[in-house]
């Protein structure tokens, strides 16, 4: 268990001398947003076909395509999906 600890322990020390603005070997990933509009649109689907299609919420797709949020996690990784092959999402989803 000493070991955990040790890395617990170094882990959150770099994390504030990062949150204090010192130079450390981090790796920061940003997250591009995803344009859930565009992606919408190439499905030809309607707003309200496309959250039933996809098990999304209508209100959160409307939040999504507006940039008031992002879709985070597995629905993430949908949106990639569908972006990349629409075609071929739909027609697996048949």
């Amino acid at each position: 268990m000493g070991t955990l600890f040790e890395s617990i322990k170094q882990s959150l020390g770099e994390a504030i001398q990062h949150q204090s603005g010192e130079k450390i070997a981090t790796v920061e990933h940003q997250m591009v947003p995803l344009d859930v509009k565009s992606i919408r649109a190439r499905t030809g689907l309607s707003q309200q076909s496309f959250a039933a299609r996809f098990g999304v919420s209508l209100g959160t797709l409307r939040h999504w395509e507006r940039g008031d949020r992002q879709p985070h996690g597995p629905a993430r990784v949908l949106m990639r999906v569908i972006d990349a092959n629409p075609s071929a999402v739909l027609e697996a989803l048949k």
